[in-house]
């Protein structure tokens, strides 16, 4: 049994600052940077819960699908020809916007593929031979694993210049220089968090839309609610499960934009871990399986998880993510908006 002195019990309370005067005073200006945050995990979130409503699978993967994301949106920066470097570059407005448009469609096209080939080389095997849950859930983490590894050894070693990968993260390239657009009761707002928050808005609603009024939103749902039926109605259930796992991970390279836009200094080949780990917190929050769930399950985190870190002190912020989900799950087990593809489940 471990015996804890007096000291040691006042240190480790020592570090929980629980100042409800900081939360009160710095509301606003937290509850935007938290809705910024919300937004990727928002994005990241409807990937896990498109594959989880289709194939009952979490992809504990797709955090690293995330992370090819930012690589793929990094490697279109230096195809344009820009260097890194300590400033950010002034290109105008105009020519900002499309040199950020090419840079996320090569990060998407990047996670998208590997989104697609994670499917094909992983999971189809597996749904072949009718492997039972645990396997895929194996597989999942390993194939995480594999992903991280494969940029932290393997991409460094190939003829790239400058180098990519390794156990450093990239030097950044920045192209949207922070500045105050307006106030809300006091709190700056920056046009990188409008870009942030408004994109992510449009393209998780955007995937809601074609969920729920398209065609193949409709072959989606009848998959996710009775695959042997589904094919007897003429869907094609291999197709309908491969393009479910290419717009999460084409959602995913857009947050990994979004999230480079916000924070330059975190790609490397951990950095969607703990990222994904609470996108995943979010798709459960709101409901797994749901794409409005997915969405509002993201906000709700990124703010309470701001909130936590003033109250209790940022040491804590990854935890209050955690202790959110398990007391949402204690009195609604189905998350706040429950479970809707399967049942007309997303």
């Amino acid at each position: 049994m471990i015996v804890y002195s007096i000291a040691e019990t006042a240190s480790v309370a020592s570090t929980i600052n629980f100042d409800l005067g900081a939360l009160k005073n710095g509301f606003w200006g937290l509850t935007i940077e938290g809705l910024t945050y919300g937004s990727i995990y928002a994005l990241v979130a409807v990937g896990y819960t498109l594959v989880y409503g289709v194939l009952r699978l979490i992809n504990f993967a797709h955090s690293e699908v995330f992370m090819l994301g930012m690589f793929g949106q990094y490697i279109g920066l230096l195809l344009l020809g820009f260097t890194p470097s300590g400033n950010t570059y002034s290109e105008g407005t105009f020519m900002t916007i499309i040199y950020l448009l090419l840079a996320g469609l090569c990060g998407m096209a990047v996670s998208g593929s590997a989104a697609v080939g994670l499917e094909f080389v992983a999971y189809r095997p597996l749904r072949k031979r009718k492997a039972k849950p645990l396997a895929f859930l194996i597989t999942a983490i390993g194939m995480s694993f594999v992903l991280q590894e494969f940029v932290h050894y393997v991409l460094p070693k190939l003829p790239i210049d400058p180098p990519l990968g390794g156990s450093s993260a990239q030097p950044t390239i920045r192209l949207v220089q922070p500045v105050k657009e307006f106030s809300i009761f006091g709190a700056p707002v920056y046009n990188l968090t409008l870009i942030i928050i408004i994109s992510a808005l449009i393209l998780a609603m955007g995937t809601d839309y074609m969920i729920n009024r398209t065609r193949l939103g409709r072959g989606i749902q009848s998959v996710a609610q009775d695959p042997d039926a589904a094919l007897l109605m003429g869907v094609s259930r291999e197709r309908i499960i491969m393009i479910t796992f290419l717009i999460g991970g084409v959602l995913a390279g857009a947050a990994a934009l979004l999230y480079t836009l916000r924070v330059p200094t975190n790609i490397v080949y951990y950095g969607g871990f703990i990222l994904g780990i609470k996108a995943f917190c979010a798709a459960v929050l709101g409901g797994i399986g749901n794409v409005r769930g997915a969405l509002l399950g993201g906000l709700l985190l990124g703010v309470m998880e701001n909130y936590g870190s003033v109250v209790l002190g940022n040491q804590w912020k990854d935890v209050v993510a955690f202790v959110l989900l398990i007391l949402v799950l204690m009195f609604r087990p189905t998350g706040i908006l429950g479970e809707k593809l399967g049942k007309a489940r997303v």
